[in-house]
């Protein structure tokens, strides 16, 4: 229950409760209905003149509703933080949600760049500069030639990929492409929460460390998103990605999602090795077996959905048996993913979110005494030092 505001009170200041619940994108009946408590009470709080303050579980309650610090509360007056540059929306379906009316993508965005900065700023803590990116392309560029490129500067042939016919060293594919993207000077970070909003990755196309983010798929999904944001790294153009209809949309946008779409299945499924495997028929399909396109797919460790793409595209089936029949099905799959198990360590959860790349830096600028324990643990959005001590000895396995 909310108290009578006297000398003794915590001292919360009511312009920032305000200021948090607007960033935050509630109006005040909003935030009472989620908080459990009446209107008048929210408004009170936020009143310099109110009579009534909340109680700390209640102030701790606000902070995790509207995203913020419980510290923050104390505050003289709301913080003045950078909103971050608003990265273009080539998400091409109408429904799609303008990320300027979005708040939480605002702060995902803005989450991203600060986790770039401080990696920038962890360079210089231990005195290395960043790879530097040197591979561009237009959408005029030609996708095999540009994949062939990429593959040769990641060091990654395609026998490290395609063949394995153990499950587990299939599972780890995803995570060993973004530690080759990571490897030409690209920041792999991972947010789960975008998939709500019908996006499946965003490019920073800022150099050098460009960042890619991607959200929550199914492992061999995660692996196309990567590639398809690495193409827009490669075409130097920032953007926030989802499903590609089969026509609508901007132009633009739309010739630059289908070439990122293109390289993806390119990089990943190399037409050579497809070749290889089943010669091109004289005139494409009008089904393929679900066996095949399975069988295919396990063999280079990709989803069935981008393994129809590059089928399409090789002319092996015709492109409406992929609108008409199949990208219902695949993409009602997706949507449906949920992922089981816990990662092996407590720590891995931190990892998976901000990347190995970044991982590494914060660990050798903390190990050589260039950052304390509190420093590393706030890079890490770590709390708990117990856990940045699980990260230090299984960051390795």
């Amino acid at each position: 229950m909310a108290r009578k505001r006297t000398v003794d009170s915590p001292q919360f200041t009511p312009a920032v409760f305000r200021w948090a619940r607007d960033r935050a994108g509630y109006n005040v009946e909003e935030a009472a209905r989620k908080l459990g408590v009446r209107p008048e009470l929210i408004a009170d709080w936020e009143n310099e003149r109110g009579e009534l303050f909340p109680t700390v579980r209640q102030a701790r309650d606000l902070a995790a509703l509207y995203g913020r610090s419980f510290l923050e509360w104390f505050l003289p007056a709301p913080p003045d933080l950078p909103e971050p540059s608003l990265i273009p929306d080539f998400r091409l379906y109408r429904e799609a949600s303008d990320p300027s009316e979005t708040r939480e993508l605002l702060d995902a965005q803005l989450w991203a760049e600060t986790q770039r900065d401080n990696a920038l700023d962890l360079y210089s803590e231990i005195g290395e500069t960043p790879t530097e990116f040197r591979t561009r392309a237009t959408t005029e560029s030609d996708v095999e030639e540009i994949a062939a490129l990429v593959r040769s500067a990641m060091q990654f042939p395609i026998e490290q990929q395609a063949g394995l016919l153990n499950g587990a060293q299939r599972a780890e594919i995803p995570r060993v492409i973004r530690d080759k993207i990571e490897s030409l000077g690209v920041l792999t970070l991972r947010i789960p929460e975008l998939k709500r909003y019908g996006i499946r990755g965003f490019c920073i196309a800022k150099f050098p460390l460009p960042v890619v983010v991607f959200t929550s798929e199914s492992p061999n999904a995660q692996s196309f998103t990567l590639a398809h944001e690495l193409g827009h790294v490669l075409l130097r153009q920032s953007a926030i990605s989802g499903n590609i209809p089969r026509q609508g949309g901007d132009i633009k946008a739309r010739q630059i999602e289908d070439w990122c779409n293109r390289f993806a299945a390119a990089l990943l499924i190399p037409r050579s090795t497809v070749l290889a495997r089943y010669p091109i028929p004289n005139a494409p399909k009008e089904v393929m077996p679900d066996t095949q396109i399975n069988e295919l797919a396990a063999y280079f460790g990709v989803s069935s959905h981008a393994m129809l793409i590059r089928l399409v595209e090789l002319r092996y089936v015709k492109a409406s048996y992929y609108w008409d029949v199949k990208k219902v099905e695949y993409e009602k799959e997706e949507r449906e993913y949920k992922a089981f198990g816990r990662p092996k360590f407590y720590g891995r959860r931190y990892t998976n979110l901000l990347g190995r790349l970044y991982t590494a830096l914060v660990m050798e600028a903390w190990e050589s005494g260039r950052i304390t324990n509190h420093n590393a643990a706030e890079f890490m959005g770590i709390k708990n030092l117990a856990h940045l001590n699980d990260i230090r000895r299984n960051f390795g396995t």
